[in-house]
């Protein structure tokens, strides 16, 4: 039997030999860290018995794509474990691992607290003791059933009786403990070394608020000690940093009762908005865009004709109108198609490039809201580029550059990720390959890096996506450019070729933001709410010590606006000292103190943010510097 390895070495056994017989043929060293296996392109646990030639055998250890997963989701079996030997009444749902963590969903009586979460880790840490051996083994779908019916775990049964008729049905043993699962899992429980739980929170059985709410609890899992303890203090900071918490403490928006998934923006947060807004004008008109805008209400008609009341409804807010069906939109390409069939086009128009901020609605479960990242009402910064196929790769090539240019005055390092046909998709072999080569070549000829991600296009077309690092390590997806073979052939869209007949134009979507409001959420995260001086709703506070100083403070409060700085005054009957703090935790970039030195100078005590001496300068000069810094939007 022969397995070819990774660096195309070729190695002979004996058949009916485990893959982790493999890896430790090849080291003992990487049969101690490995978590998994990836035969002939598909991820497999170490205790796969191998009795057939392999020609593509990769070893996974925990950094690898698959190998953390397969770390983190024993950890979670560990946890149901645990869970089921302290609470025996308990009935578990579905516990898969996820980035960067784990969850299980357990149907319990009484709802778990913190002391239950330190109980159910030390019990955990007694199980991974053990070294309990994960053993697979399958029934048959009428076989699986009466198992779990035996077991008393109902959740099981609904989702084995979701199954063909015909399915042969999975699970694990760990010692005492049984799981449906498809796997794969490490070898045994003493494999995990590193772990914590790290929350509780209720979640609809399937995600249904039809269903009953179960007692979901996350934890993490990492494979060294000191990569969980960096992991946990980032998630301390990012409490910290929590755009919901710092929203309302900066007056930026506010989440209410009476619109759920609907955000308020406050005055100080439209400041933001408007300059996000403002900045994306200016470069898309630089970079030779118009811009449109299409309806919010649009006939049912026109959904029909994008695919959108067919697929996507369920996600869709409707109402009627003169008893005919209409639907708020979810998106504003198909109003973007409109668009572009108001007049016939030529070849010589190309490449034209439509952007649209347009608001758009989308049900998304109540359980799955979250501050201004998952909303119901949003500003999506669409494009569409309209365009010839030898034009692709310099469009493509186009819209990296201006992303990239946008990335970076907000501080972020991000990366790139190719998207190539998917299984399900739509359009002609020819289509898919020039497109995707197209993207591939303005990728490698701009030397840029890229992840390959086989099979993970939209069912349309290609695409790179951009994930965006913030300053304490997470991701963040927010930019894509795709190509999209269907719309233009749903709404036959046309243009006259240079031979004098009709053809359909390539098409891009792409964003930038993503949306407005998720894209304000991560600056709120990743500042720390301590915008750079041009996105700054106040972008300078002037202080009093005492009320002698009113009348110059006023002044100069007015000569600030009037060379467009964003100014308060803070003239109340307070201690310096306090008056100081609070524009500090307001995260005003420059504050001004004036006292009656200050006054019979002609000058300002000027403490710039995160820094803890006071400069002394005359108003023009913090002029100066506050708008060369807003120039330069550093």
């Amino acid at each position: 039997m022969k397995i070819t390895l990774k660096d195309g070495s070729i190695r002979e056994f004996e058949p009916n030999i485990t893959a982790l017989d493999v890896v430790r043929d090849i080291s003992e060293g990487l049969a101690r860290v490995a978590c998994a296996v990836k035969i002939d392109g598909t991820v497999m646990g170490l205790s796969t018995p191998i009795d057939q030639d392999i020609k593509d055998f990769i070893v996974l250890k925990f950094e690898d794509d698959g190998g953390a997963d397969t770390y983190r989701h024993t950890a979670s079996h560990i946890m149901a474990n645990a869970v089921k030997r302290l609470f025996p009444d308990a009935k578990i749902a579905i516990g898969p691992a996820i980035e960067n963590g784990f969850y299980y969903d357990f149907d319990v009586d009484t709802p778990f607290t913190p002391d239950d979460l330190v109980k159910i880790e030390n019990e955990m840490e007694k199980i991974i003791a053990e070294k309990k051996e994960l053993k697979r083994f399958e029934l048959s779908r009428f076989e699986a059933i009466q198992f779990m019916k035996n077991k008393n775990e109902p959740y099981k049964v609904e989702l084995i009786e979701d199954l063909p008729e015909d399915a042969v049905i999975s699970f694990y043993e760990q010692g005492d403990f049984v799981d449906l699962c498809a796997g794969p899992h490490l070898p045994d429980t003493g494999r995990v070394r590193s772990f914590k739980l790290l929350s509780v929170a209720g979640a609809y059985w399937r995600g249904s608020e039809k269903n009953k709410m179960l007692q979901r609890i996350y934890g993490t899992a990492f494979d060294n000690k000191k990569d969980l303890k960096k992991y946990l203090n980032m998630l301390e900071e990012a409490k910290k940093r929590d755009h919901r918490k710092l929203g309302k403490e900066l007056e930026l928006f506010a989440l209410l009762e009476e619109g759920p998934g609907f955000p308020f923006f406050l005055p100080k947060g439209m400041v933001i908005k408007n300059l996000l807004i403002d900045y994306w004008r200016d470069v898309h008109n630089k970079a030779g865009y118009v811009e449109i805008s299409t309806p919010i209400i649009l006939s049912r008609e026109l959904w029909e004709t994008s695919g959108h009341w067919e697929h996507y409804m369920e996600n869709m807010y409707t109402t009627q109108i003169d008893e005919r069906d209409f639907a708020i939109k979810p998106m504003n390409c198909p109003g973007g198609m409109l668009v572009y069939k108001q007049k016939p086009h030529s070849y010589k128009e190309f490449p034209i490039r439509a952007g649209e901020l347009g608001l758009v609605h989308r049900h998304e479960m109540s359980g799955v809201l979250h501050g201004l990242m998952r909303v119901r009402q949003f500003t999506q910064d669409d494009a569409h580029i309209f365009m010839l196929p030898g034009q692709i790769k310099d469009e493509i090539k186009n819209v990296i550059k201006l992303i990239d240019e946008v990335y970076k005055v907000f501080g972020f390092k991000y990366h790139m990720e190719l998207s190539t046909r998917p299984e399900k998709s739509i359009g002609r072999d020819e289509d898919w390959e020039v497109s995707t080569q197209a993207l591939r070549d303005a990728l490698e000829e701009e030397k840029l890096e890229y992840i390959l991600n086989e099979g993970d296009g939209a069912f349309y077309g290609p695409k790179i996506d951009f994930h965006l690092e913030d300053c304490i390590g997470r991701t963040w997806q927010c930019g894509t450019i795709q190509l999209d073979f269907q719309l233009p052939e749903r709404f036959e869209l046309e243009y006259i070729g240079a031979d004098g007949h009709k053809h359909r134009p390539v098409m891009i979507h792409r964003v930038v933001y993503g949306s407005i409001e998720r894209f304000l959420g991560i600056l709120i995260e990743h500042y720390a709410g301590a915008f750079p001086v041009w996105l700054s709703p106040i972008q300078a506070k002037v202080l009093t010590i005492t009320d002698r100083n009113n009348d110059c403070a006023e002044k100069v409060v007015s000569l600030l606006k009037e060379n467009g700085i964003r100014t308060e005054i803070d003239t109340r009957n307070e201690k310096i000292g306090f008056k100081i703090r609070e524009a500090r935790n307001e995260r005003v970039p420059y504050i001004a103190v004036i006292g009656d030195m200050e006054v019979e100078n002609n000058t300002l005590s000027v403490k710039m943010r995160n820094q803890k001496e006071s400069v002394s300068m005359h108003p023009q000069e913090m002029i100066d510097m506050i708008q060369q810094n807003i120039a330069d939007k550093q």
